[in-house]
């Protein structure tokens, strides 16, 4: 087995387990065409938010999720598709709702 820090393209979590409640979790029509169009998982997406691994976000915004798991702010990841569709997966801040939407459906 490999040592390395991504299976199939997929970041591997030092710790796999969750880090939030995720709530009840929904997708928009925009995101799971753009997942289908990739033959990628959307699940996948979910569980890197879930495990704390925040994607493309910028420092404050990684800062910022850090300290939402401490201050029950909202929780905000971005990835991309394969095909380099950006998407946004957001935990509100009560934790009620995650939900995966594209970038331009914020």
């Amino acid at each position: 087995m490999s040592n390395s820090n991504t299976f199939s393209g997929v970041p591997i979590l030092k710790n796999n387990q969750p880090r939030f409640p995720l709530g009840q979790c929904a997708a928009t029509p925009g995101a799971i065409d753009a997942v289908a169009e990739t033959g990628e998982d959307l699940g996948s997406f979910v569980r890197r938010h879930h495990g704390g691994e925040w994607g493309d976000v910028c420092e404050e915004d990684a800062q910022a999720n850090d300290d939402a798991l401490t201050d029950g702010s909202r929780l905000l990841s971005v990835y991309f598709t394969k095909n380099y569709t950006k998407l946004y997966v957001i935990t509100e801040a009560d934790r009620s709702v995650t939900t995966v939407l594209l970038a331009d459906e914020y």
